[in-house]
């Protein structure tokens, strides 16, 4: 959101604003609220052109994330869940329905390997670790303008701030296994039923697992089920979190 309210500001030059939506059944709610009841509004009052895309499969329907990870008798697993060992698993989610999606949207409106079209990504001088690690397609050219403003993440709080917005949540899905312990914690006090479903995934997950005589997988790295793992109330977690929560591809926000 920060640097839509740059783009408005004239601070940066950006044409369009791009949100791949995994799936109003996948991302997490308060950013899809957020999404409607606030971004949408002010790029309409600037004059700037956001637009929400979705994953479509060959036959032009659209797929969500929870689709995918439900549809029966699939073993497809595009979600980073922890391995009985605590080793992430293999990651496709953020491929898959955000890269992908946005590259063939850049594709269709005329992007090219000679003609790539510029692509920002809202990582701030605080997160400036992250910047290497995009993922980059012929078509594309990867600029980081927060980095070059030199803004980190409290400067562009502000920013929102001063323009008289809230500051968004962090956008995600909400089954997301790189949520940090905290963060399932709040989720399970302040809306039980999406923590709940979650549990609901990981049990479904697992069922299936057992099925092909597989090893379990978590949503989280302590080789439990979330249900047991997240204390109810307002229980304080008894683990040190060391950083896991933290997604490094910068594409979940774009």
């Amino acid at each position: 959101m920060g640097a839509l309210v740059l783009a408005a500001q004239r601070r940066i030059d950006f044409d369009v604003f791009l949100f791949s939506n995994v799936g109003d059944d996948s991302e997490h709610p308060g950013t899809l609220t957020y999404y409607h009841q606030h971004a949408v509004p002010f790029a309409q009052r600037h004059g700037i052109d956001l637009r929400m895309l979705w994953r479509r499969k060959r036959t032009g329907e659209t797929e969500t994330l929870w689709q995918r990870l439900t549809k029966p008798g699939s073993r497809s697993l595009p979600i980073p869940v922890r391995m009985s060992n605590g080793a992430p698993g293999t990651r496709q989610c953020t491929a898959d329905f955000k890269i992908r999606v946005i590259g063939a949207w850049l594709k269709a409106h005329g992007a090219t390997a000679t003609n790539p079209a510029t692509v920002g990504i809202g990582i701030s001088v605080d997160e400036i670790h992250r910047a290497n690690k995009r993922r980059c397609e012929p078509h594309e050219r990867i600029v980081y303008p927060l980095l070059e403003l030199g803004l980190r993440r409290v400067d562009c709080m502000r920013i929102i701030r001063e323009a008289g917005l809230p500051v968004p949540p962090k956008s995600s899905c909400f089954f997301c296994p790189f949520h940090r312990e905290t963060a399932w914690q709040d989720m399970r006090r302040t809306d039980p039923e999406l923590f709940d479903r979650a549990c609901a995934l990981e049990d479904l997950l697992n069922t299936r697992r057992t099925e092909l005589g597989k090893d379990p997988v978590y949503l989280t790295r302590f080789g439990k089920p979330l249900s047991r793992v997240i204390p109810d109330g307002d229980q304080l977690i008894p683990l040190f979190e060391d950083g896991a929560g933290d997604c490094d591809s910068g594409w979940c926000a774009t």
